[in-house]
């Protein structure tokens, strides 16, 4: 039997591995089983203990620490993460194993992987956002890496130019476009009542550490509320930052800012389908997720992306780009909001798929397991 495991560790990931996981499944019988790793965030209250939204069989859960206030917090997650997953590689044996993006427990497990002579198929490499420490680690799991699914050409281009041969490289585009032609499927009415807000105005929030820039997040954070004081007019909805070092700070905050603007309305986590029928339908998309820049130019929407978090990524042009200052943050709102800036957006091209990405990555990961060719061993790939 072949055996193939797909690990998540946060609401985000599961979101863009889900149709991966509900294409493999339908391929499931007595010679092939695709196994659900749930751990990270997932298993934790203080994230919203999002592995009840998991939709899906879960094979595995298995519990690491979250802890991220300091540098020393993150290795020793590493460390344990690194553990746990070198034991249930040796375990279970995996034929591949699933991996997305770019988090440093993801490193842990690429490199237990790597460990156990376990061949990972990674999904989103090569993107750059040069404000996080994201941007090493993922390159370092293209690396480790055997297979990669990309969601652009600049990404492929740029995986082929970190050595790795082209015929291992796929742009089959991001699976959260499939989400959304999926997902999606709240009315407006709906959404806003599931968040307990009748007929508004409102905007999509989410707003992570930038983990490779020094100073206070306390600063960026007041520097975000008191622009959205400057909007009474508009309901602010906000999820919660993610376990990077300084995220349980910006949460903190934001918990606290929430009982004194009464516009500003603060999640956990709202789930994939409640969060992109909220976005579909939203004035506009703030922070400085990677989401306002890959899944908002399927719904036309504004995304106004503050701060260097995701510098370097490839964006649309419903994207404008604004410092971490409220004077800035609240020139991009208004822009916005103008008839010109909504029209550019229903212009807008989406550079990052056409909806049909999972049903790829799927046919071909059984492809290559089926066809047992797998070779480690792998040659460094020089560009003539």
């Amino acid at each position: 039997m072949r055996k193939i495991a797909v690990v998540t560790a946060t609401r985000a990931e599961y979101g863009l591995l889900s149709p991966v996981i509900r294409e493999l499944r339908k391929q499931e019988n007595d010679e092939l089983r695709v196994e659900l790793v749930v751990t990270g965030t997932h298993l934790s209250d203080s994230y919203g203990m999002t592995v009840k939204e998991i939709d899906d069989r879960i094979d595995y859960c298995i519990p690491i620490p979250i802890k991220s206030t300091s540098e020393a917090d993150i290795s020793a997650n590493q460390a344990e993460t690194l553990v746990k997953f070198t034991e249930l590689f040796l375990k279970e044996k995996y034929h591949a194993v699933l991996l997305l993006g770019d988090r440093y427990e993801t490193l842990a497990i690429a490199i237990a992987a790597g460990n156990t002579r376990t061949p990972i198929f990674h999904l989103c490499g090569g993107d750059t956002t040069e404000g996080a420490l994201d941007e090493w680690i993922r390159h370092s799991i293209t690396k480790i890496s055997y297979l990669h699914f990309v969601t652009n050409e600049e990404s492929r281009r740029r995986v082929i130019q970190l050595g790795e041969d082209p015929e291992r490289v796929f742009n089959y585009g991001s699976t959260s476009i499939d989400n959304i032609m999926r997902a999606a499927k709240m009315s407006r009415a709906e959404a806003l009542s599931s968040v307990g807000l009748g007929d508004c105005k409102y905007a999509l929030c989410t707003y992570h550490p930038v983990t490779m820039k020094g100073g206070s997040v306390d600063k960026q954070i007041s520097e975000f509320l008191e622009a959205i004081k400057v909007f009474p007019e508009i309901e602010f909805i906000v999820t919660k930052s993610n376990a990077d070092q300084g995220g349980a700070r910006i949460n903190e905050l934001l918990d606290k800012a929430e009982k004194e603007i009464s516009n500003l309305h603060v999640f956990a986590s709202l789930g994939v389908k409640r969060y992109l029928s909220l976005m579909k339908y939203s004035e506009f998309v703030l922070g400085n997720s990677s989401s306002g820049i890959i899944e908002t130019p399927a719904f036309h929407v504004p995304t106004i992306n503050i701060g260097n978090r995701q510098r370097g990524r490839l964006q649309a042009e419903n994207i404008i780009n604004c410092k971490e200052d409220k004077v800035f943050i609240m020139e991009a709102i208004n822009l916005s909001l103008t008839k010109k800036f909504k029209e550019c957006c229903k212009n807008t091209q989406n550079p990052y798929g056409d909806g049909n990405t999972s049903g790829r990555i799927a046919r071909k990961v059984l492809e290559v397991i089926k066809n047992e060719r797998i070779d480690l061993k792998k040659k460094f790939y020089d560009i003539q």
